[in-house]
């Protein structure tokens, strides 16, 4: 099954990119969704490169957002689409059967339409208010999840769905008992002064070994 803490990636330069991925890794993150958006292609293959070269050396998996070909082309371990990417079934004829590919959703129809065309997670949100993301859908809050997991058991749909948005270390075990598989966050890890005892918290939470 997958990691259940993924850490989407921040920064405005490659060098800074690189930086904050190799931190995530180096304390205990093992999913890195590389995020550079609006950049020269050049740089964002040069990125992408480096990444694969970190996370083989670090065995976690490595998801490029958005950008399919690229992750084709470098062999990365899949792809996370959001509502106006590239669609599932289109992505996966070109990356074929074993690449892990993600895709975003907002409202329980989202996920039916991306079930329905193969994907291999959810990444549902937002949570709430982030910065991370200029265009967002509108807000869930724990009623959301509540809700949309609710009528993912009635559907029978078991495909794992991670929170995203804005999501502290106080929201974990909330969301958590809402039936969510895990977490995607990129602040709470990026500003952190101590990585370590962020991830290792987070984590804890995550796979239930929480001391009270």
């Amino acid at each position: 099954m997958y990691n259940r803490l993924q850490y989407i990636s921040q920064g405005e330069s490659v060098e800074e990119q690189l930086y904050n991925i190799h931190q995530a890794l180096d304390n205990g993150c093992d999913w890195i969704q590389m995020r550079f958006k609006h950049q020269k292609p050049k740089k964002t293959f040069a990125l992408a490169e480096a990444i694969k070269f970190l996370c083989e050396e670090y065995l976690a998996n490595f998801i490029i957002n958005d950008n399919v070909h690229l992750a084709k082309q470098i062999n990365a371990d899949g792809v996370h689409l959001g509502l106006s990417d590239m669609v599932v079934t289109e992505a996966r004829a070109i990356l074929g059967r074993t690449k892990i590919i993600g895709a975003t959703a907002n409202t329980f129809e989202d996920i039916i339409h991306q079930t329905e065309n193969g994907c291999d997670y959810i990444g549902l949100g937002p949570f709430q208010f982030t910065k991370t993301k200029s265009k967002l859908s509108p807000i869930l809050g724990l009623e959301g999840y509540r809700s949309i997991i609710a009528q993912m058991k009635q559907a029978q749909i078991e495909t794992p769905v991670y929170a995203i948005g804005g999501i502290t270390l106080g929201d974990v075990n909330a969301l958590m008992n809402t039936g969510i598989h895990g977490i995607a966050v990129s602040g709470i890890i990026t500003k952190s002064d101590d990585k370590l005892e962020i991830i290792t918290q987070l984590n804890e939470k995550l796979y239930g070994n929480i001391i009270v």
